[in-house]
């Protein structure tokens, strides 16, 4: 049996997510409620007291009858109440055969989706195809002593964090609305700095929202100077797995590189929170660069990260490229190409 679960339907959306044994926060109904990209859905297969669920969000293909789904900014993919790997192929060709109706009825052309380093979400769509390749992340792992944690930290880095400890830096936790403003500006100018698109740019009512939301671990983080803060994160933990879903830092603190110091304390925060690992991600649009080397400085725990990139209709997905005039043959790394944007 397949369901739809529409955001105003909010305890079922609850249901699901919380009786799955793996999810992040990434998933819950409160995260997708602040969504802005188009209709958030929670598409559900169960069958015999077992369940495959999988939030997204609908949108429009401005100028056509057709639409496109896609996945909130963060890890999301399939969850269950079972583990992936011992829902039986039956139950996987039949949640396969009601995806495909889903998007035959709602006039899918593709679903980007993607997916969670911890979880073996691939098992539960492998026969649809379509699982990319999309690099590495880097993670902490917290089931380590802080000794033998911060063993593996590269020399220069140890010696950099004691360093801004020694310069007066501290970290501290805030719970104050007048906090949260000031990590919201403090975020704001780092994403303007970078150049970062309006998908990122965030109302200030979203920073209060995350803060106050009853379906979320979390806690905000400041790093100050004296009275001055300078730089800040917002933490989440979720099913024993911590992930600094915000990070900035005022320009200009940048040569002193407090995050270092942050990203540090946080790894002892999520210990007080219950997290085994702290996910730090990876480099910009997950490519091994210059900022996925500062993460793996902290850490030689390192996962593969894979994105659901599947075409449901082959030939409108054609004629959609085909009126952008783009160059198929440029291996260019976007899905669905259809949105592609030229610099």
């Amino acid at each position: 049996m397949k369901r739809i679960i529409q955001l105003f339907e909010k305890e079922d959306w609850k249901y699901y997510v919380g009786n799955s044994l793996q999810h992040d926060f990434y998933h819950t109904w409160h995260y997708h409620s602040m969504d802005m990209m188009g209709e958030p859905l929670l598409f559900v297969y169960e069958e015999g007291g077992n369940y495959l669920a999988f939030p997204l969000i609908k949108r429009e293909i401005p100028g056509e009858e057709y639409f496109d789904l896609t996945s909130v900014y963060g890890y999301t993919g399939p969850i269950s109440n079972q583990r992936f790997k011992v829902l039986s192929p039956l139950f996987l060709e039949n949640f396969r055969i009601s995806f495909l109706e889903f998007l035959n009825e709602e006039k899918i052309v593709s679903v980007f989706s993607r997916l969670h380093p911890f979880f073996d979400q691939s098992l539960s769509i492998a026969k649809l195809g379509g699982i990319h390749p999309n690099g590495k992340t880097v993670a902490i792992d917290l089931t380590l002593s802080i000794e033998a944690q911060r063993h593996k930290y590269h020399g220069r880095l140890r010696g950099k964090i004691s360093q801004l400890r020694r310069k007066g830096y501290v970290v501290r936790e805030s719970d104050s609305i007048d906090d949260i403003d000031i990590f919201a500006q403090i975020y704001m100018e780092n994403m303007k700095r970078i150049s970062a698109s309006d998908h990122y740019l965030f109302p200030a009512s979203y920073f209060r929202d995350l803060y106050h939301s009853d379906e979320l671990n979390s806690k905000l983080l400041l790093v100050y100077l004296g009275n001055r803060a300078v730089s800040g994160a917002y933490i989440v933990c979720t099913n024993e797995i911590i992930q600094a879903h915000l990070l900035g830092t005022l320009t200009a603190y940048l040569p002193d590189s407090p995050a270092k110091l942050l990203t540090d304390e946080i790894s002892m925060f999520g210990r007080t929170m219950g997290a085994r690992y702290f996910h730090l991600g990876g480099g910009l649009n997950f490519k091994h660069d210059s900022l996925f080397e500062w993460k793996a400085s902290f850490s030689d725990l390192i996962l593969d990260f894979n994105s659901w990139r599947y075409i449901a209709n082959p030939g409108v997905y054609e004629a959609l490229v085909q009126k952008l005039n783009i160059n198929t043959a440029a291996n260019i790394d976007f899905f669905p190409l259809y949105r592609y944007k030229s610099s």
